[in-house]
């Protein structure tokens, strides 16, 4: 059975996309198999992510660790059982698919509530929570007093990774394990960095997901959208002397490698 990582929350511009293409090239770099799915039907940035790549290396003759991108395939009206919805059977057929021929599947999901995103959360042996470093971005999971900075209770997209663990109890399948990557990081406002980590520490016990350091805002990362490369690349590219910002940027992703704690992967980079 392939391991299931799921990428999502319900805001765009977290870093969904970015994070979900650097974790699926470094598993294939290691030689892992990677299925890899985006729930996102209208924008598709994790799957321009991918198109991108594949234009890139046939334009410039290369072949690069790649993950295995597939589109949802259409449901057949005729085999649909009773009562079941379109949109489950294209995900649980997507994934039946890749599952045979794969050692991790990484699903990228909407920044909004959907059915294709709720069902795939149920699908989480990972679950990846992308978010920036802000309270405005922090109230997706909990409600926050503004006066003490004490938690109040937990927020819409908290509530949902609750259902999403209830099914997978219910099911008799092993616990999400949840981890919320604080991305674009910055050098400056250290005191609401400060704040921010403390209100995180202290839900993520009440509600059970761990901490982690994501990617801090750099350059970079835009401009290796275009041609669907990611930080791992730049050497087969032939730059060989990384800057300072690209050399920290690569201990941020190993950084993350390492704390998703995946099985039978071990860090070659």
């Amino acid at each position: 059975m392939a391991h299931i990582i799921v990428v999502g929350n319900e805001k765009g511009g977290s870093g969904k996309s970015t994070t979900c293409m650097h974790v699926a090239t470094a598993l294939a770099r290691m030689g892992k198999k990677v299925g890899a799915l985006d729930l996102d039907l209208r924008q598709r940035s994790f799957g321009r992510y991918v198109e991108n790549r594949l234009a890139f290396m046939a334009r410039e003759g290369l072949d690069l660790p790649t993950p295995d991108y597939r589109e949802l395939p259409e449901a057949d009206a005729a085999t649909l059982a009773p009562g079941e919805n379109p949109l489950d059977n294209r995900l649980s057929t997507a994934v039946a698919q890749l599952e045979t021929e794969s050692d991790f599947i990484i699903i990228d999901c909407p920044g909004s509530h959907t059915r294709l995103s709720q069902v795939a959360h149920s699908l989480a042996d990972t679950l990846i929570t992308p978010l920036n470093d802000s309270f405005i971005d922090f109230d997706l999971l909990a409600r926050i007093d503004p006066e003490t900075s004490k938690v109040t209770g937990p927020s819409i997209y908290s509530e949902m990774v609750w259902s999403a663990r209830q099914l997978r109890a219910r099911a008799g399948l092993k616990p999400i394990d949840w981890i919320v990557l604080r991305n674009r990081l910055g050098a400056q406002q250290m005191h609401n960095k400060k704040k921010v980590g403390a209100a995180l520490e202290q839900l993520s016990k009440r509600i059970g997901f761990r901490v982690a350091p994501g990617f801090s805002e750099r350059v970079i990362f835009r401009e290796l959208f275009p041609r669907g490369l990611t930080l791992l690349d730049l050497r087969d590219l032939g730059v060989e002397n990384l800057n300072m910002s690209n050399l920290a940027a690569r201990q941020e992703l190993r950084d993350l490698m390492k704390e998703l704690r995946l099985p039978g992967v071990e860090l070659n980079f």
